[in-house]
């Protein structure tokens, strides 16, 4: 099942995506697609909804972020192998654990505002995932049965703030739509193996980026175990799963207003951001 919101931000609808792929309105049924509606029995109720017998959302539509209430974002660093290599580092023994503010969220195809003084402002398509269900010092083993599903983000940074500035990475991780999710959740149920899927990010029709989340250093199920040890991970929670090599910052390549970048994950859609400056 795939799970989408639409309309203009902070007015977004719920939706969800029927078999010929077209975005269906939820809202008769649903308020909002909320961390709440996230449970096992919650998606189980979504999923015994005929799409058929809800009406077609109308076409060119705004779509948002594909849930609402997201409490944190967690983010790892370095976690495919490809990456590491590229930027001259050893891999990680455990993994790098960083956050993006919530106020960094956006829509998949919303466009990237660069912030006042960005210098070095940067791509990363990932896989991401949201909480379904509150997970603490949970096993591996058990890990994926806390995940409601799994989407897209670009983990925009601006390298400059990031590592130019003292402190911590959350700095340039997080301006105002730094954190595009989307373009839908697809439920866990739809993803076999998320190990096992394509990515890529292309900037003005160049691959810039082109992995498989096989090449994950610490797998998926790991990295939801490992955050759990530190903390109650909770329903609508995003842990955003790292980035394969072909970053900017190894290209000595940096986005500048009118570039247009276009990414995607295996079964889970693409999204398209245009590069803005920042307008008071």
């Amino acid at each position: 099942m795939k799970l989408a919101r639409f309309g203009d931000a902070g007015g977004e609808k719920p939706g969800l995506i029927d078999a010929k792929g077209r975005l269906r309105d939820l809202s008769a049924h649903l308020g909002d697609i909320r961390p709440e509606n996230l449970s096992p029995s919650s998606l189980s109720d979504l999923r015994a909804i005929d799409p058929e017998t809800l009406p077609l959302a109308p076409d060119g539509v705004r779509l948002g972020v594909p849930v609402s209430g997201i409490r944190d974002i967690f983010a790892i660093g370095l976690n495919y192998r490809d990456h590491a290599a590229e930027a001259g580092m050893a891999l990680p023994a455990e993994p790098v654990l960083f956050s993006k503010a919530a106020g960094s969220l956006s829509g998949p195809n919303d466009p990237v505002i660069l912030p006042p003084g960005a210098l070095k402002g940067d791509w990363e398509v990932e896989l991401a995932l949201v909480i379904g269900s509150p997970a603490f010092q949970v096993s591996e083993a058990q890990a994926l049965s806390h995940v409601a599903g799994y989407l897209i983000c670009n983990d925009v940074s601006e390298r400059a703030f990031q590592l130019e500035q003292g402190g911590q990475w959350i700095k340039g991780k997080s301006a105002d739509s730094f954190c595009p999710l989307g373009p839908w959740l697809v439920t866990a149920d739809d993803v076999a193996d998320p190990q096992n899927l394509k990515l890529w990010l292309d900037l003005n029709g160049e691959r810039m980026q082109d992995g498989n989340t096989c090449d994950m250093v610490f797998p998926v199920a790991f990295l939801i175990s490992y955050v759990s040890r530190f903390l109650t991970l909770k329903p609508g929670d995003v842990i955003t799963t790292g980035t394969p090599a072909g970053v900017g910052l190894k290209r000595g390549r940096f986005l500048r207003p009118g570039d247009v970048m276009t990414l995607g994950v295996e079964g889970l859609g693409q999204q398209r951001q245009v590069v803005k400056a920042y307008s008071a």
